[in-house]
């Protein structure tokens, strides 16, 4: 079982939407945290050491100055990390809710870039606030700057856009945003998680400049995707010179090369309308003809039969 869920996060991760990465990773990282505090809890005689704060302050944003020149990777690591079981719950659900709105409206490659400048900006209005609000707190930690920047950047791009909810029905996205929002602002005086609530509204200042900036004609996405571009081709080069230097001994199947290559020679000339002729390949081989045209056109280029193969065989694993 374990095997067949570790198959369909690869899987998901590898061909799924960024809401669905970032979700991964949020994910990933929660239990991971969560597994070494039960290492640590049982170790230690059902109590849980000093370390793991330590691991946990480590890993989040601190209001002291001094301590976040020592760990300057928590202005990153700490918008991945969750240690409370509801706090990840409720900000993935309004990553995925908001997330496919804005997906759909302006582009999947846009996701990443909004969540990473609304935790950074949620992060500095958090540091900048701990001067002068009381309850700020020295830690701060989670998806939610991020999320807010997506929900924002939602509301910003399709306000009459309609959702349903429980008990209600349909609503305007622009009013559910507006609510959000001001949720945050009234609990700020209210102290509890004053600085959680302030980096809320520094996310959601993101998500709207985000989108002004982007309807005027400045995607502020580019420098991110770019910097995102500029690793994956080192990771490509490195691995193209790693298969240079093992060509000679290197054994490849010639069956699966087969199957990618005429999957590409398909997807070529067909553009992505016609049905591939998989009568000759085995069951591997028309997954990965399948995969492979993903990775050439991407999920929309598939027919309805490769679609509902693809589905079939996932639930096989």
């Amino acid at each position: 079982m374990l095997h067949s869920i570790w198959e369909d996060v690869k899987r998901q991760f590898s061909y799924g939407n960024k809401v669905t990465q970032l979700i991964i990773v949020n994910v990933a990282v929660f239990v991971l945290i969560n597994l070494v505090m039960l290492i640590l809890y049982i170790g230690n005689g059902a109590e849980l050491p000093e370390i793991f704060n330590t691991i946990v302050r480590t890993l989040s944003l601190s209001s002291d100055w001094k301590v976040l020149i020592t760990s300057p990777w928590s202005i990153i690591t700490h918008m991945f990390l969750h240690t409370d079981p509801f706090h990840i719950l409720w900000n993935m659900l309004y990553l995925y809710w908001f997330g496919r709105i804005v997906s759909d409206f302006i582009g999947n490659q846009r996701i990443v870039p909004i969540y990473l400048l609304g935790g950074l900006a949620g992060g500095i209005l958090y540091l900048a606030s701990a001067s002068f609000l009381p309850g700020v707190g020295l830690y701060a930690l989670g998806a939610s700057a991020g999320v807010m920047a997506i929900t924002l950047a939602a509301g910003a791009i399709a306000p009459n856009y309609e959702m349903n909810l429980i008990f209600i029905g349909p609503v305007k996205l622009k009013y559910i945003v507006t609510v959000l929002l001001f949720l945050d602002l009234i609990a700020i005086p209210k102290g509890g998680n004053t600085g959680g609530h302030v980096a809320h509204i520094g996310g959601a200042l993101m998500g709207w400049l985000f989108i002004f900036q982007l309807q005027n004609g400045n995607d502020l996405s580019k420098p991110i995707n770019g910097f995102f571009n500029w690793v994956a081709s080192l990771f490509d080069r490195k691995k193209r010179q790693s298969k240079r230097s093992k060509a000679k001994v290197a054994y490849k199947n010639p069956n699966v090369k087969r199957a990618k290559t005429t999957a590409a020679v398909h997807v070529k000339n067909s553009k992505g309308n016609a049905n591939m002729d998989y009568s000759s390949m085995s069951h591997q081989e028309r997954v990965d003809a399948i995969l492979d045209k993903i990775k050439l056109t991407g999920y929309d280029s598939l027919s309805k039969e490769e679609r509902e193969y693809l589905f079939k065989a996932s639930k096989q694993d």
